[in-house]
């Protein structure tokens, strides 16, 4: 039996804005990139009001388009699926803060789809929103529907993922994800004793956080000659999908000591299929810091998570849309 305890990566706390408030909401020059001490201790300086957005209620339904577009200060949260709850708690306290400045919002989900996805800024810029917070659906694939807003007047305040194009979002707000792989795969390779066969489930291509923390873990793993990566298969964020995967290389790889996923709903999938399976002694590691995933560690399932600072995320933007 292993031994398992709760323990939360705390190395996100640090967040990279590129191009700040300072630039207008015309764009201009970005700011450097998610390393860069001077944007993330400008982001750290900043009050956060994550425990507040957090206790309040719910918030109301969102409004019909055409309450929206009567009330003239009108911010479009449009997300990823609620399902995965990252995504869920970051739609929620972004609408929480805009309503608490004075906001309408309308709240939508493109589920991973860039047509889908392109729809919803038209209906923003049809509603003449002030503003759209963005967690895309892809950094090459989200450009044109950020481009088009912009041409239409509406800012872009992008959360969580990046777009491959620098100048036509206000502001980029993410997590520093490489930093929290590497302290993730640093604990991962504590728990694995420095040896056996491992797993790792990647997200959806499409995304660059899906690379830059498959990187990070491997830049700490790939030290470690003992450590053998025996399956890495894409999950594509999804739950559902890393308990089909998990299961697959299971039985294939039935030696197994660890897996490492690049977000939580893919751990939580993996280790339901491991649990399924009699295989309670394989180590999960996820990545967000997602209810669900602390919930588990804490019922002594999954391992470790890295731990997202979601709720400044969602914040900042709303704050910086309000400046």
């Amino acid at each position: 039996m292993k031994h398992r305890k709760l323990f939360l990566i705390l190395s996100l706390l640090l967040i990279a804005v590129l191009a700040l408030g300072a630039c207008g909401r015309g764009g201009g020059n970005e700011a450097p990139a998610a390393e860069e001490p001077a944007a993330a201790e400008e982001v750290a300086e900043t009050p956060t009001e994550e425990a507040t957005v957090e206790e309040e209620a719910p918030a109301e339904a969102a409004p019909t388009e055409e309450a929206a577009a009567s009330d003239g200060r009108l911010i479009v949260v449009i997300t990823p699926s609620h399902d995965n709850p990252f995504f869920g708690a970051m739609a929620d306290i972004a609408v929480a803060k805009a309503e608490e400045l004075g906001y309408t919002t309308l709240s939508l989900v493109h589920d991973d789809d860039a047509n889908k996805q392109d729809e919803l800024f038209d209906t923003a810029i049809a509603q003449g929103a002030a503003a759209i917070i963005l967690d895309n659906a892809g950094a090459d694939a989200s450009i044109a529907a950020v481009q088009k807003a912009a041409d239409a007047g509406i800012p872009s305040f992008l959360v969580d993922r990046e777009i491959t194009q620098e100048g036509i979002a206000v502001a980029q707000i993410v997590s520093n994800n490489y930093q929290g792989a590497t302290a993730a795969g640093e604990y991962f390779v504590e728990l694995m004793g420095e040896e056996g066969q491992y797993v790792e489930l990647t997200g959806k291509d499409s995304d660059t956080n899906a690379h830059v923390r498959s990187q990070g873990y491997h830049d700490v793993i790939d030290e470690y000659p003992d450590l053998e990566m025996v399956a890495q298969q894409t999950a594509n964020w999804s739950q559902t999908e890393g308990f089909d995967v998990m299961e697959t290389i299971l039985q294939a790889n039935p030696d197994i000591k660890g897996v490492i996923a690049g977000n939580d709903t893919m751990a939580l999938g993996a280790q339901a299929a491991l649990l399924a399976a009699g295989r309670d002694d394989v180590f999960v590691v996820g990545f967000d810091g997602s209810d669900d995933a602390i919930a588990s560690i804490v019922a002594g399932e999954l391992d470790a998570t890295a731990l997202q600072p979601v709720a400044e995320m969602a914040n900042q933007a709303v704050i910086q849309a309000d400046a």
